[in-house]
């Protein structure tokens, strides 16, 4: 009885699955080209309508329109994995658990507040329409932009990683203490005290498998049986035929060992779906005349963040044009708001002055629903160096922002956001390092404390620009942030002798300050595969 009940759950899965992504399609550009292209092929005269189908098809297929149907398809499917309660609906879609549906509301009022304060202090509007004359002058300096010195220093980030940290720590299951299951789920050493279910050091091993250390890796040096530069020639033959396929689970499964370099831009472009056509570029240009229009409170967060972060940083001081080019735009784009129904989230609102609590006069601010924290700047900055096009940089970072990056800072108990990753960490570190763990622990220096700021900005700004790209390569790869905590785990470890002789938590956070020398491949391949227990 089970078995068909679980089989008719499948089934419904399968069929709200399919309603959404059809009903995602519809309306799209890729629905219209379609249309036309069978159009096309149903027009012509040598076709015989007891054929018809079959011929259509078989030209779809040969002029590449199912290739980029089933992409299309495929991307949906990897984007909408909350599908698997096809019966939910609403916040419980989103979010299932009440209580992290309050503290995430609860969160956002603070920030919120944080923004409102800001705005009174310095009395300034959370937006306004610009003179024509400020109007020109930003148009005529978009591409130097780092040029622009404009008085921030009253200007504060809205929240960093240290804040929100705070608050996940206070989360709690009210009741985790009537269910012995949930009891054996919380990891007592740890700061965040949740009964979620975490993947096994196991589990790992098998997701990451193609990381082992008997298979040859982009990125790393010393290969065992063939030279390096052999590998990587080799390597890049294969991308080819990878990239000229058009087939975007294909450019995944191939970029789990790594992307070639010359490579890594249409790679990621077709693992995400991003084509960058002329429909895109004019979309880009009216987001261009909306930051033009007016000026938003978040243009100088933004604009405080890139000179607090990347300007600061000897990898990316150079790319602060296109930094302030990609998120001004991006603060204005509406079809960011889509991600939100895939998030815990919920857009903060604004009311048209006088009409305060009239919800008809409210409206999502910033447009796109985001408030960049401190250090938001850097999910865009590691794209610089693949991207050198501002319009595909900037589709290419959204995104990556839609499908991972948001995740990273929402409270939510989704297996791929901040509290589960923070959880896993702490667990695979007291597993695996409990001597390393519990010494940090009784000198006040919660390993979690440390490593936080590391994953939740995906490790952007830590480590060396050529590695966080190998890393990021697998984030898309294995279309998971899993990665981020086994690499935190990997680099506890790597450093435990030295962490085992501090004393205070200002000497190890100075150990672990400098992750620059770092090598991504060797470091996860050890974590990961050194001991089999």
């Amino acid at each position: 009885m089970s078995a068909l009940q679980g089989q008719g759950d499948q089934s419904e899965h399968l069929s709200v699955l399919i309603a959404h992504i059809v009903q995602e399609l519809r309306g799209t550009v890729l629905h219209s080209q379609l249309k036309r292209a069978a159009q096309f092929q149903a027009g012509k005269p040598n076709i015989h309508l007891s054929d018809l189908k079959k011929e259509v098809h078989s030209a779809l297929v040969e002029t590449g329109w199912e290739r980029k149907l089933r992409n299309a398809v495929y991307k949906h499917m990897v984007l909408y994995p909350q599908m698997n309660h096809p019966s939910s609906s609403g916040e419980h879609c989103k979010e299932p658990l009440s209580y992290i549906r309050k503290s995430q509301s609860n969160w956002e009022k603070r920030i919120l507040k944080s923004l409102n304060s800001m705005c009174t202090e310095l009395s300034v509007p959370l937006a306004r329409k610009r003179p024509l004359q400020e109007q020109k002058e930003l148009k005529m300096k978009w591409n130097e932009l780092g040029t622009d010195e404009p008085d921030l220093s009253a200007f504060r980030p809205v929240y960093a990683p240290k804040d929100f940290l705070d608050v996940l720590m206070t989360l709690k299951n009210p009741n985790c203490n009537s269910s012995h299951e949930n009891k054996s789920m919380v990891h007592t050493w740890g700061l965040i005290q949740m009964p979620f279910k975490i993947k096994t050091m196991k589990e790992l091993r098998d997701q990451y498998w193609e990381l082992t250390m008997t298979e040859s890796q982009t990125g790393v040096d010393d290969l065992s049986e063939i030279a390096a530069d052999v590998y990587e020639t080799e390597r890049t033959k294969l991308g080819k035929k990878v990239l000229q396929a058009g087939h975007s689970p294909l450019a995944q499964q191939f970029s789990k060992k790594g992307c070639p370099a010359t490579q890594r831009c249409d790679l990621w472009a077709q693992i995400l779906g991003v084509t960058s056509d002329d429909i895109d570029k004019l979309y880009y240009e009216q987001l261009k005349s909306y930051v033009f229009q007016h000026d938003l409170l978040v243009d100088s967060l933004i604009y405080k963040d890139i000179k607090l972060t990347a300007t600061n940083d000897d990898n990316y001081f150079v790319f602060e044009d296109y930094l302030y080019q990609a998120l001004l735009v991006f603060s204005r784009d509406t079809h960011v708001l889509k991600h939100f129904a895939n998030s815990s989230a919920t857009p903060a609102k604004s009311y048209i002055r006088g009409k305060l609590g009239m919800e008809e006069y409210a409206v999502v601010y910033p447009p796109n629903g985001v408030i960049p924290f401190h250090g938001f700047s850097m999910f865009v900055s590691p794209l610089c160096y693949v991207y050198h096009d501002p319009v595909r940089l900037y589709f290419i970072f959204r995104e990556l922002y839609m499908r991972y990056f948001f995740r990273l800072h929402n409270i939510s108990s989704h297996p791929q956001g901040i509290v589960a990753l923070s959880i896993l960490f702490e667990s695979l570190l007291q597993t695996h390092q409990p001597q390393l763990f519990y010494h940090l622990r009784e000198i006040g220096a919660q390993p979690l404390r440390i490593a936080f700021k590391w994953i939740m900005r995906a490790f952007s700004g830590f480590l060396a620009s050529d590695q966080l790209l190998l890393l990021w390569d697998r984030i898309l790869a294995y279309n998971s942030l899993e990665i981020l905590p086994v690499l935190a785990m990997a680099i506890f470890a790597f450093r435990r002798v030295n962490l085992m002789e501090v004393t205070t938590f200002s000497a190890a956070d100075a150990v672990m300050a400098d992750l620059t020398g770092l090598k991504l491949v060797p470091l996860l391949q050890v974590a990961i595969f050194s001991s089999q227990r």
